[in-house]
């Protein structure tokens, strides 16, 4: 499975997004800025999770993004299904009644047992993901790095 490039870069912003003060918001260009990306480009990827219920956007000249809701209430799963979506990457095309090999319809009633199995790991990935919230991702980080993180992030050069 692959997921779009931009999972990474909304997955870091969420987490950093997530180390803020009530009160505090970071605009797209500073996230942009804080990890060298390009800033339209990240701005629409935040925009989808707005549209998820992820963040919460403010607008203006002193516009910018927080998280919707608590950090315990976000999961990753919903950060990376709002970017790459949740349909599973495996397609069963039915190639067993296809070719030379050919089954006859009617020994294909069942799914097959390899399109069961994809299922069974897209199943295991997904809940996998909603298990982890971001604030269990932020009991993992040093100490220092929620006031790092907000004075790289909110401060002008």
């Amino acid at each position: 499975m692959k997921l779009p490039v931009s999972t990474e870069w909304v997955l870091h912003c969420a987490a950093s997004l997530a180390q803020l003060l009530p009160g505090e918001i970071a605009s797209a260009a500073q996230l942009a800025q804080y990890y060298d990306l390009p800033a339209p480009y990240l701005a629409k990827q935040l925009q989808l999770l707005v549209k998820a219920g992820v963040l919460a956007a403010t607008t203006g000249p002193r516009g910018g993004f927080r998280l919707a809701r608590p950090a315990s209430e976000v999961t990753l799963l919903q950060i990376v299904e709002a970017v790459g979506g949740a349909a599973s990457p495996y397609e069963c095309r039915e190639i067993r009644m296809q070719g030379r090999g050919a089954l006859p319809p009617e020994q294909c009633q069942d799914t097959c047992v390899l399109a069961r199995k994809m299922a069974e790991a897209h199943e295991a990935w997904r809940s996998s993901l909603a298990g982890v919230s971001l604030a269990d991702v932020l009991d993992t980080l040093p100490g220092t790095a929620p006031a790092r993180t907000r004075s790289r992030l909110l401060t002008q050069p």
